[in-house]
C-alpha cells in the first residue's frame, strides 16, 4: 500500500507529518528533497518518469499537493505561488456573463480582485451577508456559477454555515468555494460539509513562520481538478520547490500550533471582552458570538484570529496598534509571532470607506493574529498599548 493511501487511515496529526512524504528511495532522506530543477530527462520523446517541466509538475510540489489534499479530506490538491493566484484560478473557471455571490466580509485583496480586475471582464459580483441564508438565496440568479465565502471571515470573524450555503449553491447548479485560511483543516474541513473547492493562503498557518508565500486549492471532483490544473499550468503561477519545502516543513507542526493559537486567542478574547476600552470583540469561541453554535458544530476549535472594536478615534486606534512591543504591527497572519493590524488603513484599505463602514469595518476595528508567545506577555503588551492610546483625540 502506498504512503498516499495508508495515511488516509491515520489521524490528522500523523497525516500532517507523513501524507505524501516517504523517505527518499535512493538516500533514505526523511525530509522531502528540494528538487531545484526546471526540467527532467525523458527516456524517449514524451516518455518521462512523471515529471517533465517544473511549471507543469515538480516532485517537491507534488508531495505538498498530496499532503494538502489529504489533510482537507479531498482527492486532489493544487499549489500556487500565492493565495491570490489560487483565487484567480477559481475565477478562470468562469465565462463572461457569469455571476458570483460573495460574502460581504472578505479579505481586501479578494474584494479588489473581484471588483477591480474581473468586473472589467463582464463578470457580475453581488456582495451579501452570507450568514443570512435568505440573503444568499435571494442573491442567486440564473447566471450564478459560483458562491464564494470565507469562514471565519476576514476581519469580522463571521461564521458561515457551510452545509446550508452549499445546499443553496447546488440547488442552482453553482459551485461553492470556501476560503479556509483562518481555520485550516486542523480545525475545519469544508469538503465534509458540501463545499466543491477549498482555498488557502499557504502563507499563513500552513507555513506558520512568516517566511513563505503560497496558495492552494483542494477538491474532490476529478473534472474540476483537471480544469484547475489546466489553468495552473497554462497561467504558470506555481510555487518554486523551496517554497513548497518550507510549507511542508510548516505543516508538520500545524496541529500542535493550532492548539496553542486557539488557546491563546480564546483567553485574549475573553480578557478583551471585559476590557473597559473595548466596545466589542469578534471571536467565534465566545458565547456572545452570533454564530458561536455554528462554529462549535463545524469547527474542532476556534482558531487564532481575534478582532475587536476599540473605543477611540481613528488617531487613537492608530496609536494603539503602533504602541505594541511584543506584538508586531504588520499585515498577514498565522505565524508563530503575534501580529496586530488596522484593517481600515492596511489589509482592507483598497475597499472604499463607505463599503467598509456598511459591512462593519470601522476606523476603530483592530485585528489580532494571536501567536504562540506566553499569553500573559501578550495581555501586558496590549494593556500598555491601551494606556498609550488613552487621551489621543
Amino acid at each position: 500500500m502506498s504512503d498516499e493511501n495508508i495515511t488516509s487511515e491515520r489521524r490528522f496529526a500523523t497525516r500532517a507529518i507523513h501524507a505524501g512524504q516517504e523517505p527518499d528511495p535512493e538516500t533514505g532522506a526523511v525530509m522531502t528533497p528540494i528538487y531545484a530543477s526546471s526540467t527532467f530527462a525523458q527516456d524517449a520523446p514524451g516518455d518521462h518518469r512523471g515529471f517533465e517541466y517544473s511549471r507543469t509538475g515538480n516532485p517537491t510540489r507534488h508531495a505538498l499537493e498530496v499532503n494538502l489534499a489529504n489533510l482537507e479530506g479531498g482527492e486532489y490538491g493544487r499549489a500556487f505561488a500565492s493565495g491570490m493566484a489560487a483565487i484567480n484560478t477559481v475565477l478562470n473557471l468562469l465565462e463572461a456573463g457569469d455571476h458570483v455571490v460573495v460574502g460581504q466580509d472578505v479579505y481586501g485583496g479578494t474584494h479588489r480582485l473581484f471588483t477591480q480586475v474581473y468586473d472589467d471582464y463582464d463578470l457580475g459580483f453581488d456582495f451579501v451577508d452570507t450568514t443570512d441564508l435568505d440573503a444568499v438565496a435571494n442573491a442567486v440568479t440564473p447566471a450564478t456559477q459560483l458562491v464564494w465565502v470565507e469562514t471565519p471571515t476576514n476581519p469580522l470573524m463571521q461564521v458561515n454555515d457551510i452545509a446550508s450555503v452549499a445546499d443553496i449553491a447546488h440547488s442552482h447548479d453553482a459551485l461553492l468555494a470556501v476560503d479556509n485560511t483562518f481555520a485550516t483543516p486542523a480545525l475545519q474541513r469544508p469538503l465534509e460539509y458540501g463545499a466543491d473547492i477549498v482555498a488557502h493562503s499557504l502563507t499563513k498557518y500552513f507555513g506558520g513562520h512568516s517566511d513563505v508565500v503560497g496558495g492552494a486549492l483542494v477538491t474532490d471532483d476529478e473534472n474540476l481538478d483537471e480544469r484547475l490544473g489546466f489553468y495552473q499550468n497554462s497561467v504558470g503561477a506555481t510555487p518554486d520547490p523551496f517554497a513548497c519545502f518550507l510549507v511542508l516543513r510548516g505543516i508538520k507542526t500545524l496541529p500542535i500550533r493550532m492548539e496553542r493559537h486557539s488557546a491563546n486567542a480564546r483567553e485574549l478574547a475573553t480578557w478583551l471582552e471585559g476590557h473597559p476600552d473595548v466596545r466589542h470583540v469578534y471571536y467565534p469561541g465566545l458565547d456572545s458570538h452570533p454564530q458561536h453554535d455554528i462554529a462549535a458544530a463545524q469547527m474542532d476549535d476556534f482558531g487564532g484570529m481575534v478582532s475587536f472594536e476599540f473605543d477611540g478615534s481613528l488617531e487613537a486606534t492608530r496609536t494603539l496598534v503602533s504602541s505594541t512591543e511584543t506584538i508586531t504591527l504588520a499585515e498577514s497572519l498565522g505565524g508563530v509571532e503575534s501580529l496586530i493590524e488596522h484593517p481600515a488603513t492596511m489589509t482592507h484599505a483598497s475597499i472604499p470607506r463607505e463599503d467598509r463602514l456598511a459591512v462593519g469595518i470601522t476606523d476603530g476595528l483592530v485585528r489580532l493574529s494571536v501567536g504562540l508567545e506566553d499569553r500573559r506577555d501578550l495581555r501586558t503588551d496590549l494593556q500598555q498599548a491601551f494606556d498609550d492610546a488613552k487621551g489621543v483625540e
